[in-house]
């Protein structure tokens, strides 16, 4: 097993954390908002936001192992929490970059970083034109994480000799506009972010190496979210069938419905562990770890959104109404399978090491 005992009661205190306080949900035409009650309780109460942070920066020391525990409960509740955005890549950027003095705030819960990242709906790194030139960046990045509520910008962006760098930008500078999305997973709160000689102070000069690991970094805690999410589903759709009953039967007990349930279990387990070897790759920050990465995110995207359709389908007419929480997990598994770049291009980025290319 990859989670120790301690793991474990650090997960089943998050999850009867959220389950006493269940996220709230949101209408279909409401702007996302954050759950601040469960916010506030994970960093009180847990720690959550400081888990990987050394303790010198005001965080518990921990390794990324028990960070991905709270993601795999928080993908299970979808729970609208700045977490993903700020507390797992934020954080990690910034002890990449070296750049520890924010690092304290973002790991009590009581500031928001997020990592301004995407350019044309791409997260390739040789994809970025975002630029700075005298102090200034210039440039536009789109799907932010917590964008709208960040105190906070982390930025790769073209440095004045040529190179890429990794900025950041105070929340509120002048020269600079967020524009809160409206994306299909209103779970999932994003921003456009406007860059217009904004002032920026630069981080680090070797973007390629911690964008190298930031998208490792994503990859493995989005695969931990799909789990979650994944695991709620198949769990929730086991409970609908053992109690809606045809011609006098539970639908659980006819043969075609086993078998399907029975392809649902097995694709959940495997993402289990794919996503628990990226994990441990990550604690241990393995040679192989960009691999290993690459192979969870992409696995473990299509077994989400593969699960969540079928819990849609099995739970027959209900599972379609905005009243029932399938379309929440559909939603999520869908939008979460083109974040940090979807199953194909992670696939490209497997291949040359299978191939031995």
């Amino acid at each position: 097993m990859f989670t120790t005992e301690e793991q474990e009661e650090l997960r089943r205190t998050v999850r009867a954390l959220l389950e006493r306080n269940p996220p709230a949900r949101p209408a279909p035409d409401a702007t996302p908002e954050y759950d601040e009650t469960v916010w506030r309780l994970l960093a009180d109460q847990v720690g959550a936001f400081g888990l990987a942070v050394p303790e010198e920066h005001g965080g518990a020391g921990f390794s990324y192992a028990e960070t991905h525990v709270v993601c795999e409960e928080l993908g299970r509740a979808l729970a609208v929490v700045p977490y993903l955005g700020s507390a797992v890549l934020a954080a990690d950027a910034l002890l990449a970059c070296g750049a520890t003095a924010d690092l304290p705030g973002i790991a009590d819960g009581g500031r928001v970083a997020a990592l301004a990242w995407a350019e044309s709906g791409t997260w390739d790194p040789g994809a970025i034109h975002a630029r700075v030139a005298d102090g200034r960046l210039t440039g536009v990045k789109e799907h932010v994480l917590d964008g709208a509520r960040a105190d906070l910008f982390l930025v790769p962006a073209a440095t004045p000799e040529g190179g890429l760098g990794v900025y950041a930008v105070e929340g509120g500078a002048p020269g600079m506009r967020v524009e809160p999305l409206v994306t299909l997973d209103r779970t999932r709160p994003q921003a456009r972010v406007v860059f217009d000689g904004a002032p920026a102070r630069l981080l680090t000069a070797d973007g390629p190496r911690v964008l190298e690991r930031l998208l490792a970094v994503a990859a493995t805690a989005l695969s931990a979210e799909q789990l979650g999410g994944a695991s709620r589903c198949l769990e929730i759709t086991l409970e609908y069938v053992k109690t809606r009953e045809q011609f006098g039967r539970p639908i659980g007990s006819f043969q075609a419905v086993k078998h399907r349930l029975a392809d649902l279990y097995v694709l959940v387990e495997s993402a289990r562990s794919v996503s628990y070897d990226a994990a441990r790759a990550l604690a241990e920050d393995a040679a192989d770890l960009p691999v290993r990465a690459a192979a969870a995110q992409a696995y473990c995207a299509e077994a989400f959104s593969t699960v969540a359709a079928e819990t849609i389908q099995l739970h027959g007419g209900i599972g379609f109404t905005w009243e029932h929480e399938a379309h929440l997990y559909f939603k999520r598994a869908h939008s979460a399978a083109k974040l940090f770049g979807d199953a194909a291009w992670h696939r490209a980025r497997l291949a040359p090491a299978v191939l031995g290319g």
